[in-house]
């Protein structure tokens, strides 16, 4: 499957914060998160450097609509999503597969 688009979910250390972002690039995206290139950003405000869910989609457009229904979600709901791709809550910043 050709990868264009991608949705991921970013938390901090604690687990108290979660962010939902779209990108055609995820590890570029997750690299600029991690080295804070927008000091003004939420999610350099509140340390959300760790990739704990991502899912990638065949065109941009279909990974925006998806973002864009993940972010409407109750906390619990995203909560549930995350443990049952990565139980653990790791960091997946690493993977091979980004």
């Amino acid at each position: 499957m050709q990868r264009d688009g991608c949705i991921y979910i970013l938390t901090n250390k604690n687990k108290t914060t979660l962010y939902v972002g779209v990108t055609a690039d995820l590890y570029a995206r997750i690299q600029e998160h991690k080295n804070g290139i927008s000091k003004t950003s939420f999610t350099y405000k509140y340390n959300l450097h760790y990739l704990v869910y991502y899912e990638f989609h065949s065109k941009i457009e279909e990974a925006i609509a998806r973002e864009k229904e993940i972010k409407k979600w109750r906390r619990e709901k995203k909560d549930n999503l995350i443990s049952a791709f990565n139980p653990m809550w790791d960091d997946l910043s690493d993977s091979e597969d980004i």
